[in-house]
Order: C-alpha cells, then structure tokens, then sequence
C-alpha cells in the first residue's frame, strides 16, 4: 500500500505506557455493553477469557514517556495514514446516502486499556467499543498477524483496521442499537449466527473501503491477497481447528475463512452499500 508520505488522521489517541491496573471502575463484564463487546472485540480469535475484569487507571502523567521502537513509530504512522484513509472514503459514502459521517478515534495503547466498554488486555486483539467509538488497537498485534496468523503485509494490517471501523459505521447506521436489542431474544446458538451477520458485514464495508482506496491508486500489485489471507486466516473454522484440533460451527462468531474471504470481496467489487446486508439473507446464503 502506498502509505508513506501522506497525512494521518488527528483522531489518534496514544496511550501507550499510560496504564496499570488500578482501582475502581466496573469491569467489562458489568455493564449494559458488556455482551456486545465480548462478542464484537473478538476480531482474529481473541480469548474472552483474557479479559481482564477490573479497571485500569489512565494515567496523566506520572509515567515515563512510553519509548517505542522505530518499527513501532512506523506501525503508528502507518494506522493514522489507514485510518485518515477510512475517514475520507466514510464521509464521501456518507454524503452520497443523506448521512453525516462522524469519525471515530483510534487509541494505541499497550499492554491493557479502559475502554467505556470495560478493560481489555493485548491478547484480546484490536476492538470497537460502540460505548465510546473508538477502536482499540495494540500494535504488537501486528507482529502477531505474521507470526500467529501467517498473514503479513501492510494491506493485511489496513484490513484490520478497516474491518474495526466497519463496525464504527455500523454503530453509526443504528444497527449496533439493533444487535444489542436482539440478544434480550435469542439463545446463544442463535445469538452466536447473528453475530457471524455483523462480523460478515464489517468486512464487506471492509472491502468498500478497499474499492475506493484502489481508485485513489493507493494499491499496490499483492495488496488485496493480503487482505484475503488475513480475513481467511481468521476464519472460525480455521482458528478452531488449529487450537482445538475439530470445528464447532454452533459456536462461530465471526464466520468460516470462506465466508470472511468471500464477503470482503463482494464489497470490494461492489464498492457501495447495495448489497451489504447480511442480516436478511438464509444462513445458506451467507
């Protein structure tokens, strides 16, 4: 991805080296957005179970000045440049179906976070919290992409990003609202393939975001088989035969690695929202 020299974004927020644990707060798994986000932020295989329930103190100050390495300055710059990315292509969509597009934050930080969601440690991998509408994103995940997913490449990690501001679009278009109301209703079988409805959805606005981002001759020759290798490597179906060594498909949450793949390109070679919804179709259909 053509990357260097152009502008981030201004709604980067680093707290990196700010935290601890602390006292105080309700944990992740208290609040009213506690079940959303478990389910949401479980982007790439992340373990609920890493969750940490109690709060982290942001601190103002009293820390040393978090040091990152060149590499990580360079993973830093490159999210703001994806994520400035995201934010022209969302607002020009935005504008084109009546709507005002408002930006969501991107928060670096390492180790663990406090989100308005709860607390959150690295190895859950990057987040949206609709709570507060930010994504999270620790950037050793990035490492973790080639090492622990075999998925490298810049484009695998703006693909990432641009599936977490999938879900930031959808909190904007009230379907988060939708979601959350739905789980009153449902049993955890059920539940568990609506959610495989959202995550699907986040990667189709994924792949619209990868059209327009072709059009503005930001691609390079290999970039959207990154992306595919990443979304294929995040499969529920792959992630579960690697841990567990079988494949329960009751318990998906986000989708077989051929689903992911395929609705990622779908909105790529659509490049608009005609025939983004997943919630209306069959299961065969998915």
């Amino acid at each position: 991805m053509k990357w260097k020299g152009r502008a981030g974004s201004r709604n980067v927020e680093d707290r990196r080296g700010s935290g601890g644990f602390g006292m105080g707060g309700k944990g992740i798994l208290g609040g009213g957005l506690g079940i959303v986000f478990i389910i949401v932020f479980m982007l790439l295989g992340g373990d609920p179970g890493q969750i940490i329930n109690q709060s982290q103190i942001i601190n103002q100050g009293g820390n040393a000045p978090y040091q990152q390495t060149a590499e990580e300055e360079e993973l830093a710059e490159f999210a703001s440049v994806v994520l400035a990315d995201t934010e022209a292509v969302w607002q020009d969509i935005f504008d084109e179906y009546g709507e005002v597009y408002q930006e969501p934050i991107l928060v670096l930080y390492s180790g663990y976070v406090q989100s308005a969601c709860g607390t959150a440690g690295s190895s859950t991998g990057p987040f949206y919290c609709p709570g507060d509408n930010k994504v999270y994103i620790d950037l050793s995940f990035f490492q973790e992409m080639e090492t622990r997913f075999d998925a490298p490449g810049d484009f695998a990690m703006a693909y990432v990003i641009a599936h977490e501001v999938g879900h930031h679009v959808q909190n904007q278009l009230g379907i988060m609202d939708e979601y959350q109301r739905l789980r009153s209703q449902m049993g955890q079988t059920e539940f568990n393939e609506l959610t495989v409805r959202l995550e699907l959805q986040a990667d189709y606005l994924a792949g619209v975001w990868a059209h327009y981002v072709d059009d503005m001759n930001y691609l390079e020759d290999g970039d959207i088989q990154e992306a595919m290798n990443a979304a294929s490597a995040v499969g529920d179906d792959r992630i579960q035969k690697q841990t567990q060594g079988y494949v329960v498909p009751d318990s998906f949450t986000h989708g077989t690695s051929e689903q992911r793949m395929r609705w990622f390109m779908k909105g790529y070679n659509e490049g608009d929202l005609d025939q983004w919804d997943t919630f209306s179709l069959k299961e065969s259909e998915l």
